[in-house]
Protein backbone atom coordinates (compact mmCIF):
# COMPACT_ATOMS: atom_id res chain seq x y z
CA UNK A 1 0.00 0.00 0.00
CA UNK A 2 1.21 3.54 -0.80
CA UNK A 3 2.17 5.60 2.25
CA UNK A 4 1.43 9.28 2.74
CA UNK A 5 3.41 11.84 4.74
CA UNK A 6 1.93 15.25 5.52
CA UNK A 7 4.75 17.77 5.83
CA UNK A 8 3.77 20.97 7.60
CA UNK A 9 5.30 23.85 9.50
CA UNK A 10 2.84 23.07 12.28
CA UNK A 11 2.77 19.77 14.16
CA UNK A 12 -0.85 20.42 15.13
CA UNK A 13 -1.97 21.18 11.57
CA UNK A 14 -0.28 18.08 10.17
CA UNK A 15 -1.74 15.88 12.92
CA UNK A 16 -5.29 17.18 12.46
CA UNK A 17 -5.22 16.80 8.67
CA UNK A 18 -3.80 13.28 9.05
CA UNK A 19 -6.58 12.44 11.52
CA UNK A 20 -9.26 13.81 9.19
CA UNK A 21 -7.88 11.92 6.19
CA UNK A 22 -7.63 8.70 8.21
CA UNK A 23 -11.22 9.05 9.42
CA UNK A 24 -12.48 9.50 5.88
CA UNK A 25 -10.22 6.90 4.22
CA UNK A 26 -10.30 4.38 7.03
CA UNK A 27 -7.51 3.06 9.18
CA UNK A 28 -5.97 1.04 6.33
CA UNK A 29 -4.30 4.06 4.76
CA UNK A 30 -0.76 4.53 6.09
CA UNK A 31 -0.75 8.29 6.68
CA UNK A 32 1.60 10.08 9.07
CA UNK A 33 2.04 13.71 10.12
CA UNK A 34 5.51 15.25 10.08
CA UNK A 35 5.07 18.80 11.29
CA UNK A 36 7.03 21.36 13.22
CA UNK A 37 10.59 21.49 14.37
CA UNK A 38 12.35 19.04 16.65
CA UNK A 39 11.90 21.43 19.60
CA UNK A 40 8.15 21.86 19.01
CA UNK A 41 8.27 25.17 17.16
CA UNK A 42 7.03 26.21 13.76
CA UNK A 43 9.17 24.99 10.90
CA UNK A 44 10.12 21.80 9.12
CA UNK A 45 12.36 19.07 10.48
CA UNK A 46 14.12 16.93 7.87
CA UNK A 47 14.60 14.23 10.51
CA UNK A 48 10.87 14.11 11.31
CA UNK A 49 10.02 13.81 7.63
CA UNK A 50 12.65 11.12 7.04
CA UNK A 51 11.36 9.12 10.04
CA UNK A 52 7.77 9.48 8.79
CA UNK A 53 8.75 8.21 5.34
CA UNK A 54 10.38 5.15 6.88
CA UNK A 55 7.29 4.55 9.04
CA UNK A 56 4.79 4.49 6.14
CA UNK A 57 6.96 2.91 3.45
CA UNK A 58 5.46 -0.48 2.60
CA UNK A 59 7.52 -0.87 -0.57
CA UNK A 60 4.88 0.53 -2.94
CA UNK A 61 5.88 4.18 -2.72
CA UNK A 62 5.39 7.18 -0.49
CA UNK A 63 3.66 10.45 -1.34
CA UNK A 64 4.90 13.60 0.39
CA UNK A 65 2.29 16.36 0.70
CA UNK A 66 3.85 19.61 1.96
CA UNK A 67 2.06 22.77 3.02
CA UNK A 68 4.41 25.59 1.90
CA UNK A 69 7.89 27.08 1.90
CA UNK A 70 10.53 25.04 3.69
CA UNK A 71 8.30 21.98 3.87
CA UNK A 72 8.47 21.84 0.08
CA UNK A 73 12.25 22.18 0.16
CA UNK A 74 12.59 19.39 2.73
CA UNK A 75 10.25 17.15 0.74
CA UNK A 76 12.31 17.78 -2.40
CA UNK A 77 15.49 16.76 -0.56
CA UNK A 78 13.92 13.39 0.32
CA UNK A 79 12.43 12.61 -3.10
CA UNK A 80 13.47 9.35 -4.76
CA UNK A 81 11.88 9.03 -8.22
CA UNK A 82 9.36 6.22 -8.34
CA UNK A 83 9.65 5.58 -4.60
CA UNK A 84 9.23 8.81 -2.60
CA UNK A 85 7.47 11.53 -4.58
CA UNK A 86 6.39 15.08 -3.91
CA UNK A 87 2.77 15.98 -4.66
CA UNK A 88 2.09 19.62 -5.57
CA UNK A 89 -1.50 19.57 -4.29
CA UNK A 90 -3.78 21.39 -1.85
CA UNK A 91 -2.83 20.26 1.65
CA UNK A 92 -6.19 19.16 3.03
CA UNK A 93 -8.02 18.10 -0.13
CA UNK A 94 -4.93 16.43 -1.59
CA UNK A 95 -4.30 14.51 1.63
CA UNK A 96 -7.84 13.17 1.72
CA UNK A 97 -7.89 12.20 -1.96
CA UNK A 98 -4.50 10.49 -1.62
CA UNK A 99 -5.52 8.64 1.55
CA UNK A 100 -8.79 7.35 0.08
CA UNK A 101 -7.03 6.17 -3.07
CA UNK A 102 -4.17 4.57 -1.14
CA UNK A 103 -6.64 2.78 1.16
CA UNK A 104 -8.23 1.24 -1.93
CA UNK A 105 -4.87 -0.36 -2.72
CA UNK A 106 -4.15 1.79 -5.77
CA UNK A 107 -0.60 2.13 -7.13
CA UNK A 108 1.57 5.18 -6.59
CA UNK A 109 0.68 6.80 -9.93
CA UNK A 110 -3.04 6.60 -9.14
CA UNK A 111 -2.58 8.01 -5.64
CA UNK A 112 -0.67 10.95 -7.12
CA UNK A 113 -3.31 11.48 -9.80
CA UNK A 114 -6.14 11.47 -7.24
CA UNK A 115 -4.29 14.00 -5.10
CA UNK A 116 -3.66 16.18 -8.17
CA UNK A 117 -7.36 16.12 -9.07
CA UNK A 118 -8.05 17.78 -5.73
CA UNK A 119 -6.59 20.97 -7.20
CA UNK A 120 -9.61 21.35 -9.49
CA UNK A 121 -12.35 20.21 -7.09
CA UNK A 122 -15.05 22.82 -6.85
CA UNK A 123 -16.74 23.53 -3.55
CA UNK A 124 -19.83 25.14 -4.98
Amino acid sequence: MVGIVLVSHSAQLAAEVAALAAQIAGSAAPIVAAGGTDDGGLGTSPDKVKDAVEKVDRGEGVVLIPDLGSSVLVARMLERPGAVVLADVPFVEGAIAAAVTAAAGSPLEDVLAAAAEARTMRKI
